[in-house]
């Protein structure tokens, strides 16, 4: 019996999820997240996930990780030293951006720092044109200077980003391999090899987060691989922002397309979800420590971007261009609102109640763990109403104190309003919920989708807390609450396939591509993409490429992604890459048109080794969990005596009518009045409206 683990490191706790790929079987551990070294957190988990359940080291097939590492060196600014290289006159892209701005109206915002400082920021003499001919030969007697600059200033890494040069990447090539000859010890990242797309601001700000998070990144992978090696566990994989996994040595090519890796979990696990209960269109919705995500998933599959924002103002949203540092990554489309348990409430000067972006995190913690914490949180709050339990979370593991999240939330936020401690809970959870239901609109409403026509996966430890009230509000007909919801991304982990993307501009009209052309770009990528799932040692059966295109009309400024069938490249396959570029055309904007010229622009790859899909299960029947009663307090009711049901003991098939609580050891999923839970056999909740509602 082989088992599958992931670890999914998260604002409060870390959880491991560990599956048995025979049957199906869920088991999880969940431990607090150590902030001041991570992987610490990590390789405790892993043992006591291991411990706890039995497992041992050569029982277990597949290892995965979600790393928040990337994100948290742009967003707090503590990367490596960098250097960039560019051609001479174009030092001060990276500062000059686009023109997007985060607020339109605000004059005196200020644009996201730069990861290069201008001194570190070094010109090189050469020439690269439009056409991808060198009008300037590269003037290799001054890579010398640049060598001995990087060796002054203790530099760490090294972004090369020269004009031109995913037309034509000789001069970035030559610059490469001097630089990497001469300083060994120095990462060095080609835009050439990182991005070899249109637009240079883009190409070189990845390549330039690449760089500055490079060594922190390989730092850390570095530890974490000797640690699991010395627990004879197989080699680590690292969820992509994409929604695959990949190996420690494709993450360190590419650091930029880890960003989103824990966000990226969860919905990859809804999915999950979406196959198992034949449901294709479902809403997810992830709400953790920290944050809150929301995530789509249409016809069984999730939706990414080419682009995305990271670092810059942490109360802007990271979709809006001008909030950050831009990478040219594709990433799964997904909102995510500074709402999470531990989001601290406070009153605003002039006498709003507000709730984040500020939150508690894993240490202090929120005001009832006992750890040193004094603002009230969404989890003191929720434990007020009697949503939580008053006396312990973790099947008794965590120890709460209720009478001291009453005090904090009298002290910081009823007292000021005027309130009772009840009432100001309650309204620090509509506040929270508001800001949720925001998200859950961004990637339905905002998208063209009709949420009455989707069912809500909630997840995370607080995600079953609030789900029903959102659903609510969007008019969601059903919610499911999967199995080991408190570690569903976690648990994503281990049913991503392993994958890498890959991406080569093309630029012309699509009636002038010649067909011979392209199927050669596809057969490099492709060459590219059978190495990597060779290293990964995928099974040639299991080995699948993906082609995409990106393509617009004449006169447009960005583009649209459609697949690529695969087979022989001719005229039959551009004229269907043509209407699938029109058919998105209207989905999206609500009109096409046939008659105007279509351009293509880039050409993507994604090469996917498929692991064997899973059936996840965690049935009930756990004894010793006896029905019982707490006072628990619903805007409908008031506070009333609500039974607490052990999710665990409950029966496939069995029928909760609201009000009523489920508690298990990751997470407390709410029944309000006016709903009916129902378990399934394997472990699923389903949420609807009760007939009586």
């Amino acid at each position: 019996m082989g088992w599958r683990i992931g670890v999914d490191i998260g604002g409060t706790f870390t959880d491991v999820a560990l599956v048995d790929e025979e049957g199906g079987e869920i088991r999880i551990a969940k431990v607090a997240t150590t902030p001041e070294d991570f992987g610490r957190g990590v390789i405790e988990a892993l043992g006591t996930a291991l411990d706890e359940n039995g497992v041992r080291a050569d029982e277990v097939s597949l290892l995965a990780h979600a790393t928040t590492i990337v994100t948290n060196a742009l967003l707090e600014e503590r990367g490596a030293r960098t250097a960039l290289v560019t051609t001479r006159g174009f030092r001060d892209v990276l500062e000059l951006r686009r023109s997007a701005r985060a607020d339109l109206y605000d004059l005196f915002q200020d644009a996201p720092s730069v990861l290069v400082p201008r001194h570190a920021r070094l010109e090189i003499t050469e020439r690269v044109d439009a056409q991808g001919e060198v009008v300037m030969p590269l003037a290799e007697n001054e890579i010398d200077d640049i060598v001995a600059f990087v060796r002054e200033h203790r530099i760490q890494a090294v972004a090369v980003a020269l004009l031109f040069s995913f037309l034509n990447d000789s001069h970035e090539r030559i610059v490469g391999q001097r630089l990497r000859a001469a300083l060994p010890d120095v990462q060095v990242f080609l835009s050439s090899e990182i991005l070899p797309e249109i637009r240079e601001f883009e190409r070189t700000s990845t390549t330039a987060v690449c760089a500055y998070v490079g060594p922190i990144l390989a730092s850390y992978l570095g530890r974490l691989q000797t640690a699991v090696e010395g627990m004879k566990l197989p080699r680590l994989h690292v969820m992509g922002s994409s929604g695959g996994i990949f190996d420690v040595a494709e993450a360190l090519r590419m650091p930029a397309a880890a960003v989103e890796s824990g966000p990226a979990a969860g919905v990859v696990a809804a999915t999950l979800v979406a196959r198992q209960l034949h449901r294709p269109d479902l809403i997810s919705f992830d709400m953790g420590g920290t944050t809150a995500k929301a995530s789509l998933v249409a016809g069984g599959e999730v939706t990414t971007t080419p682009e995305y924002e990271v670092g810059g103002d942490g109360n802007a949203s990271r979709w809006l261009h001008g909030t950050g540092h831009p990478i040219r990554v594709p990433v799964i489309d997904l909102a995510e609102v500074s709402a999470g348990g531990g989001s601290i409430a406070w009153v605003d000067p002039g006498g709003a109640l507000r709730v984040g972006p500020r939150s508690a995190g894993a240490v202090p913690g929120p005001v009832c763990y006992g750890r040193g914490g004094e603002q009230p949180t969404v989890t003191d709050a929720n434990v007020v109403l009697g949503y939580l339990d008053r006396a312990s979370l973790l099947g008794g593991a965590l120890p709460i104190d209720a009478a001291a999240a009453e005090a904090a939330i009298e002290r910081h936020v009823a007292a000021p309003l005027g309130l009772g401690i009840a009432e100001a809970a309650a309204g620090i959870v509509a506040v929270v919920e508001n800001s949720m239901a925001a998200a859950l609109r961004i990637v339905s409403v905002e998208r063209g989708h009709d949420p009455r026509e989707f069912a809500l996966v909630a997840f995370g430890g607080a995600g079953p807390l609030h789900a029903a009230r959102l659903a609510e509000e969007l008019e969601i007909p059903e919610v499911i609450v999967p199995p080991a919801s408190g570690a569903f991304s976690a648990l994503g982990l281990v049913t991503s396939d392993i994958r890498r993307d890959w991406v080569k501009t093309l630029y012309l009209p699509l009636a002038e591509a010649a067909p011979e052309r392209l199927a050669e770009i596809y057969g490099e990528l492709e060459d590219a993409g059978r190495r990597m799932l060779a290293e990964a040692g995928v099974p040639e059966d299991r080995r699948v490429l993906q082609r995409a295109a990106d393509l617009r009309y004449a006169r447009q400024a960005y583009e649209l992604t459609v697949p690529v069938e695969t087979g022989t490249i001719g005229e039959r396959a551009l004229q269907a890459m043509a209407d699938a570029f029109h058919e998105k055309h209207r989905t999206t904007y609500g009109h096409e048109s046939r008659t105007e010229p279509v351009h293509l622009v880039n050409v993507r790859l994604g090469a996917i080794g498929r692991l064997t899909p899973l059936r996840i299960r965690q049935p009930g029947a756990e004894q010793g969990r006896a029905k019982r009663e707490r006072t628990v307090t619903f805007r409908e009711t008031g506070a009333v005596a609500c039974p607490v049901f052990w999710r665990g003991a409950l029966a496939g098939g069995q029928r909760v009518e609201g009000p009523a609580i489920l508690e298990a050891l990751d997470s407390t999923t709410v029944v309000p009045p006016g709903w009916v839970a129902e378990t399934d056999a394997d472990g699923f909740v389903a949420m609807r409206r009760s007939n009586r509602a």
